[in-house]
């Protein structure tokens, strides 16, 4: 995450989805790790809001982040959109520097809670050869997995790279191992969802479908493992037809 990025329209579809993935899951609590960068004076990060056809109070949210250019203002999103869960911002007041990596995720856990987490990073997902401070190693989401709730859903910011999006995902699903995992996509972004429950992510791939009918997003891939733990307390709704890797 950078400052000169607020507002933008990657922003707008960043607050837009994750404030509808929250709210359909009936969870609680959005989580932002920030994972917060110096702006790189590229002049990035100019495309208005309304770009991405979001609902008017997301794009209004949007306008005054930019504006302002706080990132603490991000936490009135709920109460923008009258939303009944609470958005908590972790690490905004500082650069993340990429040391003690662990405890830096692990803060944000909360074990008897399910969450939604969206981890912020500049670029996604750790590249081959290389994870700097712009990454979130694929080791840092299964080490905070195993320290939330089974249930809580974890998103993750991934920007293009040079593969088309549904190889892009194949590969980090193939990276990230037995963990079940679905994404959405719009242009150059995309948010890749993972959990320990097979269920919870059959509710998010019910969710992306629901928001694609709604957004000119594509929603990857359906849950491809069984698992045992419980079920969330509101019942996934039917699924409907998505793109699948």
């Amino acid at each position: 995450m950078k400052r000169q990025y607020l507002g933008d329209a990657k922003d707008s579809f960043k607050w837009d989805y994750h404030d509808f993935l929250t709210t359909a899951l009936a969870c609680r609590r959005l989580d932002v790790v920030c994972m917060l960068t110096p702006d790189d004076g590229s002049g990035h990060g100019q495309t208005d809001p309304d770009r991405f056809p979001g609902r008017a109070e997301v794009i209004g949210f949007c306008a005054d982040l930019r504006r302002l250019r706080s990132i603490e203002a991000a936490a009135d999103l709920p109460r923008i959109t009258g939303a009944e869960y609470r958005l908590h911002l972790h690490g905004a007041d500082r650069y993340f520097d990429g040391r003690d990596r662990s405890a830096y995720f692990r803060a944000v856990a909360r074990r008897q809670v399910r969450q939604v987490i969206l981890i912020d990073a500049d670029n996604g997902f750790e590249p081959t050869r290389s994870c700097t401070v712009k990454h979130v190693a694929y080791d840092d989401v299964r080490g905070l997995l195993d320290a939330v709730h089974p249930e809580t859903v974890i998103s993750v910011f991934q920007h293009h790279r040079r593969r088309r999006f549904p190889e892009d995902f194949a590969q980090i699903r193939d990276r990230l191992g037995p963990v079940p995992a679905v994404a959405v996509y719009w242009q150059m972004l995309m948010f890749v969802a993972v959990s320990r429950s097979a269920h919870a992510i059959a509710a998010v791939a019910n969710a992306n479908t629901d928001y694609a009918r709604m957004r000119p997003v594509r929603a990857l891939g359906r849950p491809a493992f069984a698992d045992t733990s419980p079920r969330p307390p509101s019942s996934p709704r039917p699924h409907s037809a998505a793109d699948t890797v």
